[in-house]
């Protein structure tokens, strides 16, 4: 048992690292701003680590973890580190204005990873002590990941888990990289290391698990009851290829069944849905609609037996209460007529808190939805939070005005006005079929010919002919992927405002440069 384990024998720790593994998902890029609200929503709900960025990877990374740090009030605030010491010194300068800083270092432990700084397993154990010890010598706290430890030797993860341990690490991550571990080998390899390794009793185990396989939830839970008290995870399950362990499925699938699972976390699960919301907004990746605990449907009921069953007792079909993740229970709909104290309390509701300035500008936005709608209901505000969330302070483009022609005569035309960099600008230009002509009039504007549309896409936010759409739409441009989103009743106006969205985003991705190394 664990040293944390002694002091508190069912409390797992989360490790969020939606800012840093998260932010890795091509396209996921989010601003400043968007790092600091997302991170401050953390703080707050009781995440116990935040894993805030990789500081040696850019200026704009360093920025926000340092930033970050300063801001947080309870979480440990922690930034990612090559074994390398610059890496680790770079780290150290952005955490260290955090009230609890760790650092979190990393090499490839498996022969694959080996391979790549072509050490063998004594220079590579050598590199692990000096890097660690170099970590410990300037914070107190230090969390070391051996890289695709599960396709690791046993004898050399056991070695190399001791080296870091006696070196000074406080915590020791056990990650899954590529997805690639079952429950039952997740649960044998923790219960291994606690077993074999020396001074395992007096660290921190932790798992961070990779959805390739779609086992990330269920390999971070069996890591738990084998003795694990830290899980990483992600908000939405956010993170490169497949995604990481989702925070909202685990810290539910703990409080649920806590039953056959005797361990709780100390997050504020009604405010998970309010995090999904705000990690689908920045990162431009909307959540799936069948989604474990945060999906559109998750507390949604179409058969008839279903909902009979509802009407006469909701435990029938539902094992988790919606207001449980910060559902409103209600839905009222709003109208034209709806003040702006009614917004407000609705949008309370819905997990959003907004100040005097930002309820202001929402406001004129509502008013203006509910002048084209004749009802506006909670995915419909939701959408429109999303749009106000996705519109960064560092935006260069904006769409002023647009107008199409269309038809089954041809070609299709778009008359289209950007604001770029304070100047509005406008041009005609045609297509095959509105979108068409109206993304070539964009590019015409803001010559792009390097960026590839990768991804459009459409779906209605409710039923109805006077539905708003939500658009994403994903540019790619020499290794940088950008994904945009937006909403509006008029379907053309959403692929504009949603294009320009990741045209915004893509500018921003140029200037961030990240060092050639993969991560943990």
């Amino acid at each position: 048992m664990t040293k944390a384990s002694k002091r508190d024998a069912d409390r797992v720790l989360i490790f969020d690292t939606t800012l840093r593994d998260g932010e890795q998902s091509p396209g996921a890029s989010m601003t400043l701003e968007e790092k600091l609200a997302i991170a401050e929503l953390l703080d707050e709900m009781g995440v116990d680590i935040i894993e805030a960025g990789f500081p040696i990877a850019s200026e704009g990374d360093f920025e926000a973890v340092s930033e970050i740090a300063r801001r947080a009030r309870q979480a440990v605030i922690c930034g990612l580190a090559r074994a390398q010491f610059g890496d680790i010194d770079r780290c150290w300068e952005a955490v260290r204005h955090a009230r609890r800083p760790r650092i979190h270092t990393f090499i490839g432990t498996s022969p694959l990873h080996r391979a790549i700084p072509k050490l063998d397993q004594d220079q590579m154990a050598e590199r692990i002590h000096e890097t660690v010890s170099h970590a410990r010598n300037l914070c107190d706290n230090v969390q070391w990941s051996p890289m695709d430890a599960t396709r690791t030797e046993h004898d050399y993860l056991c070695r190399v888990v001791e080296i870091a341990i006696r070196a000074g690490a406080t915590t020791i991550n056990i990650p899954d990289t590529v997805g690639y571990t079952a429950p039952r080998e997740s649960a044998a390899l923790i219960g291994m290391l606690i077993e074999r390794v020396p001074g395992a009793d007096e660290v921190v185990f932790a798992t961070h698990c990779h959805d390739d396989l779609g086992m990330a939830t269920a390999n971070a839970l069996a890591a738990v009851e084998a003795g694990a008290r830290q899980i990483e995870c992600t908000v939405n399950g956010l993170g490169e290829r497949a995604g990481n362990t989702a925070l909202e499925e685990v810290v539910m699938a703990l409080k649920v069944r806590h039953d056959i699972m005797p361990f709780h976390t100390g997050v504020d699960t009604t405010r998970l849905m309010q995090a999904s919301r705000m990690v689908a907004a920045a990162s431009g990746f909307p959540v799936q609609f069948n989604k474990a605990v945060v999906g559109k449907n998750a507390f949604a009921h179409e058969s008839g037996i279903h909902q009979d069953g509802m009407l006469k007792d909701s435990q029938t079909f539902e094992i988790m209460r919606p207001e449980d993740v910060g559902l409103s229970e209600s839905n009222l709909v709003m109208g034209k007529h709806s003040g702006r104290h009614a917004l407000r309390k609705k949008l309370e509701a819905l997990g959003y808190e907004l100040g005097d300035n930002q309820l202001r500008d929402v406001f004129v936005r509502f008013k203006a939805l509910a002048d084209r709608k004749k009802e506006v209901y909670d995915e419909d505000l939701v959408a429109l939070m999303e749009v106000e969330a996705s519109s960064a302070a560092n935006e260069r483009i904006r769409v002023s005005a647009l107008r199409v022609i269309c038809g089954t005569e041809g070609p299709q035309t778009a008359d289209l006005t950007l604001e770029i960099d304070g100047e509005p600008k406008s041009v005609h230009a045609t297509g095959d079929g509105p979108v068409d002509a109206t993304f070539n009039a964009v590019k015409a504007l803001v010559p792009h010919p390097e960026a590839k549309l990768e991804l459009y896409q459409v779906h209605a936010v409710t039923e109805g002919t006077d539905a708003q759409a939500t658009v994403s739409v994903r540019l790619a441009e020499e290794g940088r992927i950008a994904a945009g989103q937006s909403a509006d009743t008029d379907t053309v106006v959403a692929s504009a405002k949603a294009y320009v969205n990741a045209l915004n985003k893509l500018m921003v991705r140029r200037s961030k440069s990240a060092p050639d190394a993969l991560s943990a």
